[in-house]
Order: structure tokens, then C-alpha cells, then sequence
């Protein structure tokens, strides 16, 4: 299992192919990866991503343990990047392996909906104006952690 949090790109087929490789007896591997999107037709020019090192490793580790344990998978990836992003890079990749498809897909979705709405990351909007708003917490991004 392991955790990045990282200013840097990833590559997402070598992330991909790298963790299918090591899943050894795994019977399924799922991946996903979000991207940052734009915001009110293309008013968002960039995303500002903070958050506290040390901290932000620890919160992922813990529920990434949880995920392993609960569905008893193989092996587990979360990658979060931050700093300046734009729309159209990739912000975040997690990857399960597990013996069956529905324990990945479980765990992968468990994984996205932490990290949507209880990781310690920060984000904020520069709008093309030069405005800038800090990304409020979604109602729908929380009652989607109710079915975990």
C-alpha cells in the first residue's frame, strides 16, 4: 500500500501499469484518476491545492489501512497532487487490487469519496478575472460517505 502526496505530475498509465504489474494474485485492479475541471464555462483558470504536510500523509494512510482491511485487498495506491494546477491536469489516482471486482470497486469508490470530502487539502479557484474563492464543501460529496 502506498500514499503520495506530491506537487509533481504522475504519470497515469506508468501508475497504472506499475501497480497492475505488482498486484500479484489480485483478481481485479481499478483504477480512476480526477482531473481538474473548469469551473462556470471555463471562468476558473487555475486551482490552488493546500495542505498541511505530515498531516495530510497521515489522514490518507489511515483511511487507505481502513480500505485495506474492510475489503481485504491486495494492495492499494492513493496519489494527491497540489500547489498550481490547471484544467485538464490530473489531480489525484487511486488504485485497488483485490481477489474480486466488486471488493476493488467498493474500496476504489470508499477511497474517491474520502478523498472528495474529508482529506485535509485546501482548494481554492482563480477565476480568469483574477477573483479567487475557496471551494466550499458539497452536500452531495458528503452524503455519499453515509453508504460507507
Amino acid at each position: 500500500m502506498r500514499v503520495r502526496v506530491q506537487q509533481a505530475p504522475f504519470d497515469f498509465g506508468e501508475e497504472a501499469n506499475g501497480f497492475a504489474r505488482d498486484a500479484g494474485a489480485a483478481g481485479a485492479v481499478v483504477t480512476f484518476t480526477g482531473v481538474v475541471r473548469e469551473a462556470d464555462a471555463g471562468a476558473m483558470t487555475v486551482m490552488e491545492i493546500e495542505h498541511y504536510p505530515g498531516m495530510t500523509e497521515k489522514a490518507l494512510q489511515k483511511i487507505a489501512t481502513e480500505a485495506v482491511a474492510r475489503w481485504e485487498l491486495t494492495d492499494a495506491l492513493v496519489i494527491h497532487r497540489y500547489g498550481r494546477l490547471q484544467p485538464g491536469d490530473q489531480i489525484m489516482m487511486v488504485a485497488t487490487a483485490a481477489q474480486h471486482r466488486v471488493a476493488a470497486f467498493e474500496a476504489a469508490e470508499y477511497l474517491m469519496d474520502y478523498l472528495k470530502s474529508r482529506a485535509p487539502f485546501w482548494k481554492k479557484e482563480i477565476l480568469a478575472d483574477g477573483a479567487a474563492d475557496w471551494v466550499a464543501a458539497k452536500e452531495a460529496d458528503e452524503d455519499a460517505l453515509t453508504r460507507w
